[in-house]
């Protein structure tokens, strides 16, 4: 993507960017955020990736800088959602295909029910995480066993009746694609989006030869993250090696924002088409509003495409798309005004209060 010089040159004021940035570093300069990045773009075209902080936990610690690698966590969703709408167009899978269609052994206590769809719109039934999530990642447990215990469980509610934000759901996606590209599914990530894209920073689970540039994360208190007394919280190396489908993703702030302008493209980067603009489309329209059994409140209040969660925050239009990850992370796509924002920080609980500011400084810094 072509790095514009100035702000106004692609329609942003310097002034309301300055507020953007001023939030960051007013934030780093009384240590209640560690480090972070923002990147934003419009029309196509980026302005350079701002730096705030350090990407290492000590004090003193290595700044960050434009090619600090951080992990993603949740962001990570609508990638993996995107390998499986690749698939149905392919026509190797549907929509309202069943899970179990493609997993049989997920077909069992009420999950025959349970639609790609459903996994994609987060109305599956299935939970966040499993009950015994702590207890897997402890005993450093591999993906495979994550998934064994999903097909097990029983529904929460029955599939299509709630919106409940479930990452097992996501987990079964990424089965459904690695049983249908008989491929691990970093590798199948790999060769659909980051290496047409040059992507060479951007993995699913980490690439050893980049583990230097990484970002540590400063562990919140109370979180699935685990905690300093543990070795599988998200700096550990079991963790950034592990590949969850559902937050395991690694990239820098320009790769990220390369993968959101392919969003805002219909599906292609620099003439590279990774996904076509029938898939984009039905990846960021509401797809949540057409479900009979959903309520009128289930509807309006939680809104979603296919991986991308649709947006209406303070400032952004009604057509935003886009994710969080709970390592204090943010990406969101605005088609009415073709802008692309990209936050990506290493501290989840400083950056809690922040998000919302810095995205409305953003929208708000729109010419």
């Amino acid at each position: 993507m072509k790095v514009a010089p100035k702000p106004e040159a692609i329609g942003f004021s310097e002034q309301g960017l300055q507020s953007a940035y001023g939030i960051l570093q007013e934030a780093v300069d009384g240590d209640e955020l560690m480090g972070g990045v923002l990147q934003v773009s419009r029309g196509g075209s980026t302005l350079p990736v701002a730096c705030f902080g350090r990407r290492e936990l000590r004090e003193g610690g290595a700044a960050v800088s434009a090619d600090t690698i951080f992990l993603v966590a949740s962001i990570t969703k609508p990638i993996v959602c995107a390998a499986v709408v690749k698939l149905i167009e392919q026509g190797r899978l549907c929509l309202d295909d069943s899970v179990a269609q493609h997993v049989p052994e997920f077909g069992q206590r009420g999950k025959e029910r349970v639609t790609i769809r459903h996994l994609l719109t987060h109305t599956s039934g299935l939970p966040d995480m499993l009950p015994e999530n702590h207890a897997l990642r402890a005993a450093h447990k591999p993906l495979a066993e994550f998934v064994l215990r999903i097909c097990e469980l029983d529904l929460l509610f029955d599939p299509g009746t709630k919106v409940s934000y479930q990452s097992m759901g996501i987990a079964m996606l990424g089965e459904v694609v690695e049983r249908l590209v008989g491929r691990a599914l970093p590798e199948a990530l790999r060769e659909m989006f980051f290496d047409p894209l040059q992507l060479a920073d951007t993995s699913l689970g980490r690439l050893e030869d980049r583990r230097e540039r990484e970002s540590e994360i400063r562990l919140p208190a109370q979180s699935d993250s685990g905690g300093d007394g543990t070795d599988w919280h998200w700096n550990s190396d079991y963790w950034r090696n592990f590949a969850a489908p559902w937050g395991g993703m690694l990239t820098t702030a320009a790769e990220l924002t390369a993968l959101c302008q392919v969003f805002l493209n219909g599906g292609e980067l620099t003439g590279v088409r990774v996904l076509s603009k029938a898939s984009v489309a039905a990846m960021t329209r509401d797809q949540t509003e057409a479900m009979a059994s959903l309520s009128a409140a289930e509807k309006l209040g939680k809104r979603w495409g296919l991986g991308w969660r649709l947006r209406e925050d303070d400032l952004t239009s009604r057509r935003a798309f886009g994710h969080g990850g709970a390592t204090g992370t943010d990406a969101w796509v605005d088609p009415e005004t073709e802008v692309t924002h990209v936050l990506l920080t290493n501290d989840p609980a400083g950056v809690g209060p922040l998000r919302a500011r810095v995205s409305n400084a953003v929208a708000a810094a729109v010419l």
